[in-house]
């Protein structure tokens, strides 16, 4: 029997699920009438989410459809942070969407300080963009992923790698 059980903490994407919603949401964008003989546009880059449209109740109602096509698809509606939007010429508006991967130091430090102040017998420790946790117990590893599943920190979290 092991001395020593862990488990990491990541925040992930499945990228072929995010493509889906997004020719999804363009899907249903061309068959509603509210946006017949609009110019919207969805285009998924590496790690970023481009959407045009006539104004800023059109890209409102885009970032709505497509947010519901990724809780649709299985993909967490956090792993969307819409930037700025962003008015362009002929009344146009757009907005940068960043994809959400990895853990960052900031939201890893946090999960740590919470960790240690629960007092449970665990050892957290960042690793690049995920968090390992490591304890004797496996109780005490199981009461970690409830902390840390009822605290929200911005980001989907998954528990990977447990043993």
């Amino acid at each position: 029997m092991a001395s020593s059980y862990s488990f990491d903490v990541v925040s992930e994407i499945n990228m072929q699920e995010v493509d889906n919603a997004i020719n999804q949401a363009l899907k249903e964008i061309k068959q509603r009438y509210d946006f017949k003989g609009t110019k919207t546009e969805i285009t998924l880059l590496k790690d970023e989410v481009k959407l045009i449209s006539d104004d800023e109740f059109k890209l409102d109602t885009v970032i709505d459809i497509l947010k519901g096509k990724f809780i649709k698809r299985g993909v967490s509606s956090k792993a969307l942070e819409v930037g700025k939007i962003d008015s362009g010429s002929l009344g146009t508006a757009k907005v940068t969407c960043k994809l959400i991967k990895g853990i960052s130091t900031e939201k890893a430090k946090a999960m740590v300080a919470d960790i240690k102040a629960s007092k449970i017998k665990v050892q957290p420790q960042i690793m690049d963009d995920q968090l390992r946790i490591s304890g004797k117990n496996k109780d005490d590893l199981q009461e970690t992923m409830q902390l840390l599943k009822s605290k929200d920190y911005g980001i989907d979290v998954q528990f990977t790698n447990y043993r």
